[in-house]
């Protein structure tokens, strides 16, 4: 199911796109924030996006190619929502990442604010999540201008200091 923000154009991943992920997910300044690091080597690229298409072919729903809407054969980023196991808890999960050059253009908040729009509009997602670090408080802004408030922390990582969980859940958002 593809979907159009303001300025975004969101396809679903295919296999087509493991290069680009792997140049998005590879680059160490988009790992910044995550303790596991940039992806080692295309192998792994495929993996994940192995699982990233069952996820799609599984529930439904899943990661989408992000790119401009003005320029959809360039991908500048890849998010969706994802149901994932965090910790003790499983979740219906918001997760974005773009390519540096498209970041401080608030992005990131149309993705989400279209994404979240779309899991309980379109799929009726009782709640939705995100799990980002502490130390990452521009992805924390992102969350909360798209609705998600903190919950509470969870150790998600292996010998790391705990993630911040944030919500949203459907009533909420109604309200709004």
């Amino acid at each position: 199911m593809s979907l159009e923000t303001a300025r975004l154009h969101l396809r679903p991943v295919t296999a087509s796109d493991v290069a680009t992920l792997f140049s998005i997910y590879g680059d160490p300044a988009t790992n910044t924030f995550n303790p596991a690091g940039p992806y080692p080597d295309i192998q792994y690229a495929e993996t994940v996006m192995n699982r990233w298409l069952t996820h799609w072919q599984q529930n439904g729903f899943g990661n989408w190619a992000i790119s401009f809407r003005d320029a959809p054969e360039r991908v500048i980023g890849f998010g969706g929502l994802s149901v994932v196991t965090h910790a003790d808890i499983t979740v219906n999960n918001l997760g974005y990442r773009f390519a540096t050059e498209a970041w401080g253009k608030g992005l990131a908040t149309e993705f989400a604010l279209g994404a979240v729009k779309y899991g309980f509009d379109a799929l009726t997602l009782p709640e939705i999540s995100a799990v980002v670090r502490s130390n990452h408080l521009a992805s924390q802004k992102v969350l909360e201008k798209a609705g998600l408030k903190y919950i509470r922390e969870i150790h998600d990582v292996k010998n790391a200091p705990p993630s911040l969980l944030y919500s949203l859940r459907i009533e909420a958002w109604r309200k709004e």
